[in-house]
């Protein structure tokens, strides 16, 4: 069966937070018995990290919570895959503001739409309001931490998978798919922090 849906995770460097929401995405399109038709990878706005793998302390609280963990290297994301995915989802407002930039970077050269953008954390149905969306960065924390930031991707991935399941169980567009109330539109669409560069 052909891919219909595809989705890409970012973080920083592509070894704590977008590898573990890819895992728990795939894992959850696969229960829905719908991987076959939704496709899953992750990706950095940063290069610093390109071919490692994923970070030790991700890898076991993934694995405690029995997800089966692939071979993992990390990588940049490429501006043209932005136009290739129908929803990118980002670990942080500041993610979110630099791939937009790229976005507005490669349009100039590019035909077509790229997939939408917005925090993983919007389709977490248990938070309200447009602040404090960010998905807490365990990288220089405990094992603990990656626990508590898996805890918040597990949350968000119950909504990703509830309204992509709806999505393509339905007739509506893809490019309306994206969280009820994702304040992603109220984002710049340039700027970067100082981690991001």
């Amino acid at each position: 069966m052909p891919i219909a849906f595809r989705i890409m995770t970012v973080c920083t460097g592509n070894i704590c937070r977008s590898p573990m929401a890819e895992v728990v995405l795939r894992d959850r399109f696969e229960r829905a018995g719908l991987g076959d038709v939704v496709a899953v990878d992750s990706t950095g706005v940063s290069g610093e990290e390109a071919g490692n793998g994923i970070d030790p302390r991700a890898r076991w609280a993934l694995d405690a919570r029995g997800y089966p963990v692939p071979e993992h290297r990390a990588r940049r994301v490429l501006p043209g895959e932005l136009f290739e995915r129908d929803l990118v989802l980002a670990a942080t407002s500041a993610q979110v503001r630099r791939l937009s930039a790229l976005v507005a970077e490669a349009g100039r050269d590019r035909a077509g739409e790229p997939g939408r953008i917005a925090l993983i954390r919007t389709f977490d149905p248990g938070l309200t309001g447009r602040s404090g969306l960010d998905l807490d960065d365990p990288w220089s924390g405990t094992p603990r931490d990656f626990e508590l930031c898996l805890d918040q991707i597990e949350a968000s991935a119950d909504g990703v998978l509830g309204q992509i399941g709806e999505l393509l169980g339905s007739s509506r567009e893809v490019s309306a798919v994206g969280p009820t109330d994702s304040g992603a539109d109220s984002y710049p669409t340039a700027g970067t922090d100082a981690r991001d560069t």
